[in-house]
């Protein structure tokens, strides 16, 4: 059963996906978020510029363009999380892995175990 927080970082990651995508054809989104969710989606596209440096920063022999559409969304939300919140950072790394699981993961593995390794220099970098 997803708790309550699950299905707004959800919400908040399928808009930033749906945003990055639009982006890359040249088409405006509008958003449809509740007030509580656009928000912090709000905030994170605010910071958005921050947030790919910081990802940016993390990434080695690699880009941020190169990370699927949805990944990128993923990333990119639990970086905002570690940056501008107090979420602890296991409860962030393990959002992030369980929504990249359900949504990305191949039956190999690997996604989520990029995403993890990844999260984890972001997040060292960042809290410490």
């Amino acid at each position: 059963m997803k708790t309550q927080l699950r299905t707004q970082r959800e919400h908040i990651i399928f808009n930033l996906y749906q945003k990055d995508i639009f982006q890359s054809v040249g088409q405006p989104f509008e958003s449809s978020l509740d007030e509580d969710e656009f928000k912090i989606y709000s905030d994170v596209i605010k910071h958005i510029d921050m947030i790919n440096d910081m990802i940016e920063s993390q990434l080695f022999n690699y880009t941020l363009n190169r990370i699927s559409f949805v990944d990128r969304a993923i990333i990119r939300y639990a970086t905002y999380e570690f940056m501008f919140t107090e979420t602890p950072v296991q409860v962030v790394i393990d959002e992030a892995i369980e929504i990249t699981k359900e949504y990305t993961n191949l039956d190999d593995e690997k996604q989520h175990k990029f995403t993890n390794k990844l999260l984890d220099n972001i997040a060292k970098s960042v809290r410490e």
